[in-house]
């Protein structure tokens, strides 16, 4: 069984002023998107800045969103590292937190060969026991998971049960369907395209654009799993403007900004990213404003 179906908010975390967690404004988000229907929260991701923390405040953030959560809606936690060792070290920790799920992307800068990516893969695996959805996002790790090499980790390894695919090559993700043969849970890693994901056999997204409209990027899901594709169709496009504008610059720095104009706090970004250039965010706010979230 899937961890969750629909849309899945890659949570940003808020910071105060001065760089720290900040955990009052943390719980006002997580409350936002259990109220919005969001289907479930990712937690320490790219986009939760998850990078930047410290593993002690990394497994703290993970631990504080699983209590506050409190079992309504399922956590997938970010555990993923470059090296092995911190992702079953991290893995085991957010296990322990009671995560529902564990969402671990692909080795960044070492840029492993096929054969490094299923060893890795299977290391973590082995040192858990919850289900793990692969992420896979080149342009973020400098390097490509072949369909072939997620097919088999979803085949073998009995608790990775799917993907969140990042690539943007849609002729990739049709290949990687076919060969699934409906073994590997796909969620779009790219809200432009979770229609076209979903289109495909796939099952959700893992969203940025649900940071600011939780209950929009659910309706596009829901209404494609109720058999109402042409819906669905409509609502994905009707946001394809907002989802551009929150990639003006890198992710997570417009969503924040975009949060911010909406009101809710998430403080500073934590170097190296740097608060929005100020004709970015009049465009972001422009982009807003159209689709009716100012």
């Amino acid at each position: 069984m899937a961890i969750f179906k629909g849309a899945g908010v890659a949570i940003v975390t808020p910071f105060h002023e001065d760089g720290a967690v900040n955990y009052e404004k943390f719980a006002e988000l997580i409350e936002f998107q259990v109220s919005e229907g969001v289907d479930a929260i990712i937690v320490c991701g790219t986009t939760g800045e998850a990078s930047t923390l410290t593993h002690e405040e990394h497994l703290a953030v993970i631990a504080f969103c699983v209590e506050k959560v409190a079992g309504r809606i399922p956590v997938v936690a970010g555990t993923g590292s470059n090296c092995t060792e911190t992702a079953i070290y991290l893995s085991q920790e957010a296990a322990k937190a009671g995560v529902d799920g564990l969402l671990v992307v692909s080795p960044y800068y070492n840029k492993a060969t096929q054969k490094g990516l299923y060893e890795h893969f299977k290391a973590i695996a082995a040192a858990v026991t919850i289900p793990i959805i692969l992420y896979n996002v080149p342009g973020r790790t400098g390097m490509n998971m072949a369909p072939e090499t997620i097919v088999r980790l979803c085949t073998e390894v009995d608790n990775i049960v799917g993907v969140k695919e990042a690539s943007e090559n849609m002729s990739q993700v049709a290949k990687l369907m076919h060969l699934a043969a409906g073994r590997v849970d796909v969620y779009s890693g790219c809200d432009d395209l979770i229609v076209p994901i979903m289109s495909l056999g796939g099952i959700g997204v893992i969203s940025v654009l649900a940071n600011v409209v939780p209950r929009a990027t659910h309706e596009i899901c829901a209404h494609y799993l109720k058999g109402d594709a042409a819906k669905s169709a409509a609502l994905q496009l009707a946001a394809i403007p907002l989802c551009n504008a929150l990639f003006y610059e890198v992710n997570p720095i417009p969503v924040k900004k975009a949060l911010q104009l909406m009101g809710r706090d998430t403080g500073v970004l934590r170097r190296p990213l740097t608060m929005m250039e100020a004709d970015n965010a009049a465009r972001l706010e422009k982009a807003m404003k159209d689709y009716g979230v100012l």
